[in-house]
């Protein structure tokens, strides 16, 4: 389920994070009435003709008080290093300059498919004035304009063109795993453990990026892929220090992942970069199960387990499908739990539910708590049907969407949730008018 990645680079102000929000859309729209739930504006998704595609911008890439070009060779070393496919933007109005040579010397050693953004073009006589562009060495320049969205079209089509060919891949039906986290909650430590002599290791198979590393082992049966997410181990300080970096590559992780393992620290308890990870894969739809690790550390009585859990519901309160597991990769306490629990969270995540045994749940929690009215219009649900699995997508036909207040629209999930087990999963309702 990866999907390819495109990044961004560019010097300053050449408008690359305008062109970023343009092709992103309302996608990276931050949803105010759920508390915690925010998308880090450097990484979102993008739709282009039927192609789905994850995109970076490096412009968001905060490299702190580094000199002038030592900050643009650290963001466009970030897209090579993540990229599939690289959009070189460049200004039209001021021509080439040093540093675009600078990005282009560099982009030269990436062995990635560039495609050249030449921004701000925004009427005819400007268009005119991009043939100087041919020079940088990256094929035809794109005129584009990303404040009025003229010329993206084209620039897409090109860039879907040079996505990697799926012809050939072979198909992977193991469950892929991911473990999330701000650093130090203990990943690393749990990767060891669950991949201990008890595990067989099938095979490594290169990732989605230049140095990431999928690794397969089989338990209890099953075939699983735990996808890589140690993306801070290549240049140092560099990426240590750069917390909107290791974000991005958390955020790659949940893409291409069918369960996601938010790890959290006992001993620390629960930080804001935990709701901002956490809230991410709840919107990217995955799977998501909630793993306190260093739980060993914690002196405890009859009552500590249950006043943590209390707590993680409380701090994540749109996470309230999500299983919690209290776990230590030291002492590999209750870590042969999870891969039978990740196993039925996979499960729960690809559930079908036939339409029938739907609607008889649907219009039997109606009948329980009738429709709001709004005005003297009642809202009326006619019937109701899954579109989707990764996440389960349920799609209920009505006489006008406007009328499906949040609270009832949250209790009829509560209503399919009591009937059909989605432990484990989002589901997403969606309301559409009955023509």
């Amino acid at each position: 389920m990866s999907m390819p990645t495109i990044a961004i680079v560019g010097r300053p102000n050449v408008g690359k994070s305008t062109i970023f929000n343009r092709i992103a859309g309302d996608r990276i729209s931050i949803v105010e009435d759920t508390p915690g739930v925010t998308r880090d504006r450097i990484y979102a998704h993008g739709e282009w003709l039927g192609n789905t595609f994850s995109m970076i911008d490096t412009g968001g890439i905060d490299m702190g008080d580094e000199p002038f070009l030592k900050q643009i060779t650290q963001q466009a070393e970030v897209a090579i290093d993540e990229a599939d496919v690289i959009v070189f933007v460049v200004s039209v109005r001021e021509g080439i300059t040093d540093a675009d040579d600078k990005v282009a010397q560099i982009l030269y050693r990436a062995d990635k498919p560039v495609v050249l953004a030449v921004n701000k073009a925004d009427n005819p006589e400007l268009r005119q004035d991009i043939y100087d562009f041919y020079s940088l060495g990256f094929g035809d320049p794109y005129p584009i304009s990303g404040a009025h969205g003229l010329g993206l079209g084209d620039l897409l089509d090109a860039v879907v063109k040079a996505f990697p060919d799926k012809e050939g891949q072979v198909e992977d039906d193991s469950i892929r795993f991911s473990l999330i986290g701000r650093p130090n909650v203990g990943k690393s430590s749990l990767v060891n453990a669950l991949l201990g002599e008890e595990r067989v290791i099938v095979s490594e198979i290169a990732g989605t990026t230049r140095d990431a590393i999928d690794t397969k082992f089989v338990a209890d049966d099953t075939e699983f892929t735990m996808v890589d997410t140690a993306g801070i181990r290549k240049r140092g300080k560099v990426y240590e220090n750069t917390e909107r970096y290791s974000v991005m590559r958390a955020m790659k992780a949940i893409d291409n992942s069918d369960v996601v393992l938010f790890v959290l620290n006992a001993e620390e308890g629960i930080r804001e970069q935990d709701k901002r990870v956490a809230g991410y894969a709840h919107e990217a739809g995955r799977g998501i199960i909630i793993v306190v690790n260093k739980w060993d550390t914690l002196k405890k009585n009859n009552q500590t387990l249950h006043d943590f859990e209390i707590h993680v519901r409380e701090e994540f309160l749109y996470l309230a499908y999500a299983p919690i597991v209290f776990v230590s990769a030291k002492t590999h306490q209750r870590l042969g739990e999870l891969p039978a629990m990740i196993k039925t969270v996979a499960g729960n995540h690809a559930k079908r539910i036939q339409s029938s045994t739907l609607n008889e749940v649907i219009m039997d929690a109606i009948a329980m708590n009738p429709t709001p009215n709004d005005n003297g219009r009642r809202l009326r649900v006619y019937f109701a049907t899954q579109v989707a699995i990764q996440p389960p997508t349920f799609v209920l036909f009505v006489n006008d969407p406007d009328l499906m207040h949040f609270s009832y629209e949250r209790y009829l999930e509560n209503q399919i949730r009591e009937h059909f087990d989605f432990s484990g999963t989002p589901i997403h309702l969606i309301e559409r008018h009955r023509k």
